[in-house]
């Protein structure tokens, strides 16, 4: 499914937010097998007792609306997606919108599509924004670090996510001026109701999961605007680990240099349904005007979104309006697996 709004959208603001804390991949390798196992990621970020997607969400709209410089009251959708939201039953998006200063003339929504759930309420933004029902649009991807003790997804799941403010062609910083969805019914991943940690089928998650959404929803993008991977500046795909965002450049035929500044997990882990947009993020803050840019997203179900985007000159006006995401990367605290394990309620005090 290609898509391309009626009256053209781009990004206005974009602002991420990452937590300073970070559990070393070796130091949970060092509880569960002796440090016998390697870790596929250098570290990942750890929120505090003191935040949530909700926190987290707000701290990254607050940096997409800095740069923008808009009232937020002119937003009529604030959506959040994530597979971390705090209540059952009561939406993040309406907390986020409280406080940001957009209420009570906006729609409020939470999402979710594993991590896809961000880039999901881009594109839902960009139909809104695009139909000429609002002039602006919230969407944000974020999570919180989630993994069962000992899991193979402790190893990676991180804490983080972004904000994109979608509005006007016009006002833009960068405009997207395709956006495509590959989706197929694949249970690589998933977790029911009460449950408290997600379950997965490593067979599928490669083939026919990652691999099986996000190649043909890169080249279904590329064919549809005629482009080829050396006519991109940059490209950022869902990064559960190191591997296989790698690999897939590589299949796709990227070269390092276009997506070594937006492969972030290493540092903060996956950050589930910010993860692609986070990279989007680090990505904008250097991004130069006339580059072309391709964010392709995968969420376990299964499905990937695709974006083709063209920087605006804009962008070097909004760039340093805001906290960059390597500024968040590189503000870290280490702690170590119990540290971790008290803030994450990993163990039951009553």
């Amino acid at each position: 499914m290609l898509n391309q709004p009626a009256n053209p959208v781009g990004i206005v603001g974009y602002g991420a937010y990452i937590p300073r804390y970070r559990l070393p991949g070796t130091e949970i390798s060092r509880i569960w097998s002796e440090g016998h196992e390697e870790s596929p990621v250098k570290e990942k970020a750890v929120p505090g007792l003191d935040e949530d997607t909700v926190t987290m969400s707000i701290e990254a709209a607050r940096n997409a609306l800095a740069r923008a410089q808009i009232d937020p009251q002119q937003i009529r959708a604030v959506w959040v997606g994530s597979e971390s939201h705090p209540y059952a039953v009561k939406p993040t998006g309406t907390i986020v919108a409280e406080a940001i200063g957009a209420t009570p003339a906006t729609q409020a929504a939470d999402w979710q599509f594993a991590c896809k759930a961000g880039t999901e309420a881009i594109q839902a933004g960009m139909g809104l924004v695009g139909s000429g029902m609002a002039p602006y649009a919230l969407a944000i991807g974020m999570d919180t670090a989630q993994g069962r003790p000992g899991d193979a997804l402790e190893y990676t799941a991180g804490a983080g996510g972004a904000a994109i403010l979608l509005g006007p062609a016009a006002e833009a910083a960068a405009v997207i001026e395709r956006s495509s969805s590959y989706v197929t019914d694949t249970m690589d991943f998933w977790r029911r109701p009460g449950s408290h940690y997600p379950s997965h089928a490593e067979r599928f998650s490669g083939d026919p999961g990652y691999f099986g959404h996000v190649i043909p929803a890169a080249e279904a993008m590329m064919e549809a605007m005629g482009t080829k991977p050396s006519d991109y500046a940059h490209v950022v795909i869902h990064q559960p680990n190191i591997k296989f965002p790698v690999r897939a450049m590589q299949m796709l035929g990227f070269k390092a240099e276009q997506w070594r500044a937006g492969l972030l997990v290493g540092e903060i882990g996956n950050t589930y349904a910010g993860s692609s947009i986070v990279g989007l993020t680090a990505i904008l803050d250097i991004a130069q005007p006339g580059e072309q840019i391709l964010v392709v997203s995968y969420g376990s179900g299964a499905g990937s979104d695709a974006f083709h985007l063209r920087v605006a000159d804009h962008i070097l006006d909004i760039q340093s309006r805001a906290a960059q995401t390597w500024d968040y990367i590189r503000r870290r605290t280490p702690i170590d697996y119990a540290q971790y394990a008290r803030l994450r309620g990993k163990l039951a005090t009553n």
